[in-house]
C-alpha cells in the first residue's frame, strides 16, 4: 500500500482528491482512498487537522488534494461584536469545535447549545457548509484528551 507521511502546499500537479468532513481531517495514522479510489495509508508524525488545499504527497510523488466536505452546522450570529465574543468564549468554555470570522461562528449541530445560545440572545440558523474550525493552543494534542488542570 502506498504511504503519505508529508504534507504539502505547493504542488504543481495534482493526481486526485480527498473529499473529508472535519473528524476525518483531524488524523495522524489512517487507511484512506482517495475521491477516485487510489488507496493509501496516512502516516504523520503526529495527528494534525488536514486543510482544505493541502497536498497529501504520496511515496510515489503523487498528490492528492484535500477538499472539505460541507457538514450540517449552526451559523451563529449576534447583536454586535461584544456579544459575538461573549457567545465564542461560551462554545470555547465547552471545548466546542469553533470555526470564527468577523460577523459568525460556525459550529457542529447541537440542540442543547443551540438552546443555550439562543438563551443568550444569539441567532441561531442551520445551515450545510465546509467546517474548518480554529485550531487552538493544544491542537497537537488537544483533541484526544485533556492534558491541563481547570475547573468548569
Amino acid at each position: 500500500m502506498l504511504t503519505c507521511n508529508q504534507i504539502t502546499n505547493n504542488a504543481e500537479t495534482v493526481s486526485d482528491t480527498i473529499t473529508l468532513d472535519e473528524t476525518g481531517r483531524h488524523r495522524r495514522r489512517m487507511k484512506m482512498v482517495s475521491d477516485n479510489g487510489i488507496a493509501f495509508l496516512l502516516d504523520l508524525p503526529h495527528a494534525r487537522l488536514l486543510r482544505h488545499g493541502e497536498g497529501l504527497l504520496l511515496e510515489d510523488g503523487r498528490v492528492i488534494e484535500v477538499r472539505v466536505a460541507p457538514e450540517n452546522l449552526y451559523e451563529v450570529t449576534a447583536k454586535d461584536g461584544r456579544h459575538l465574543l461573549a457567545l465564542a468564549y461560551q462554545i470555547g468554555n465547552r471545548h466546542l469545535p469553533c470555526q470564527i470570522s468577523d460577523d459568525r461562528l460556525l459550529i457542529r449541530r447541537d440542540h442543547v447549545i443551540r438552546e443555550m445560545l439562543e438563551g443568550l440572545g444569539a441567532q441561531v440558523n442551520e445551515i450545510s457548509a465546509p467546517f474548518n474550525p480554529e485550531g487552538g493552543a493544544y491542537e497537537h494534542s488537544h483533541r484526544v484528551s485533556h492534558h491541563h488542570a481547570h475547573d468548569h
